[in-house]
């Protein structure tokens, strides 16, 4: 049996391009060789396309793919030449330019299949206010939150969190993930500060009011118009009242995972609904990972939908179909069918 080939795309332009060469490389080293060749291209952060490692067969424990630094010396590619007839392509990107509708359109212009949400899908997920408005739209419980649009006046968005919102309150640039650029903000003369360093990502602010020691609850989603969710998992911070940040999730192992989650029995099924309503509202595809908030009196709040989740050794996504009892290789596998479904899915509706 002639095998596929699946080209992993990684790195990229967002500050979140660490997360994104730890998710490939985890990745990569899931694959069932037995199906696929896998190419590798790693995407610097001016843009540059850069080839990678090819791999034919299981690679070693100590396979290490391409990054920042490494990649200097290499010679970019035409972004075109990732081009192979009947290739899958994986963008395990994370954060603006990667999940965000961009690389989406540029593989529908290079008419390749690929895992993951569509344009609509991944500009709708990625945007943290566009978001909420659609979950809105559905009925789906949130916290209060503020939106704050590019050339608006700090003073008069400072005024409208403090008439609106109790503190804390969470300050999140629109457009990024994993935590970057989120200050937790106890008290109104902090506010600042935290407006200034989260509009250095974006342009588009939001601010959520807190919930005070939450659950941290997960689900995770695999599908196109058949939809599957996971039980919960649950994120446990060793100090609860301390914010899950950058570092915490990927650098001090201050977290542990619960999966499945400890809460109350009949809060599952209703996040697990909440869960499939939220990703079919935002034409959700391929795979989603949906966070939620429950609080101390049992009331839940979706938090939000992350369209390409993280593939690291210790994220969540996979943990939780390991649980169901979809290994990693098996889930990969699954995710390139998905992706090939949707492919023609798509060609076929270009009449």
């Amino acid at each position: 049996m002639s095998k596929e080939t699946l080209i992993v795309l990684y790195g990229g332009r967002s500050a979140e391009r660490e997360v994104s060469v730890m998710s490939a490389t985890n990745v990569v080293a899931a694959i069932d060789y037995d199906k696929f060749n896998v190419k590798t291209y790693f995407i610097r952060q001016n843009g540059d396309f850069i080839q990678g490692p090819r791999f034919n067969s299981q690679p070693s424990p100590e396979m290490k793919l391409l990054d920042e630094d490494s990649s200097a010396d290499h010679e970019k590619i035409q972004p075109s030449a990732i081009y192979e007839e009947g290739a899958v392509v994986f963008p395990v990107l994370h954060g603006p330019m990667g999940e965000d509708g961009s690389i989406q359109g540029f593989l529908e212009i290079m008419k390749l299949a690929y895992v993951g949400p569509g344009i609509l899908s991944a500009a709708a997920t990625m945007d943290k206010i566009l978001s909420k408005e659609i979950f809105s739209s559905l009925g789906i419980p949130q916290v209060p939150y503020v939106a704050i649009y590019p050339g608006q006046d700090f003073v008069k968005a400072e005024e409208e969190v403090n008439a609106k919102l109790n503190y804390p309150v969470f300050v999140k640039p629109a457009n990024m993930g994993s935590s970057v650029g989120i200050t937790k903000v106890d008290e109104a003369g902090e506010l600042r500060s935290a407006l200034d360093l989260a509009s250095k990502y974006d342009d588009r602010i939001v601010v959520e009011e807190g919930v005070v020691n939450p659950h941290e609850v997960e689900c995770a989603a695999l599908g196109n118009s058949e939809v599957k969710i996971t039980l919960p998992g649950e994120v446990a911070n060793s100090n609860p009242s301390a914010f899950y940040d950058y570092d915490e999730k990927y650098n001090n192992n201050a977290l542990t995972i619960d999966v499945p989650a400890k809460i109350a029995p009949e809060l599952v099924e209703e996040i697990r609904h909440y869960a499939e309503l939220a990703y079919k509202g935002v034409a959700g595809r391929g795979l989603s990972r949906c966070d939620f908030f429950v609080d101390a009196e049992n009331n839940i709040y979706l938090n939000e939908i992350n369209a390409i989740p993280g593939f690291t050794a210790f994220s969540m996504y996979p943990m939780l179909w390991e649980n169901m009892g979809l290994s990693t290789t098996d889930l990969l596998t699954e995710l390139v069918e998905l992706a090939k479904e949707a492919f023609e899915n798509r060609e076929a509706h270009l009449l």
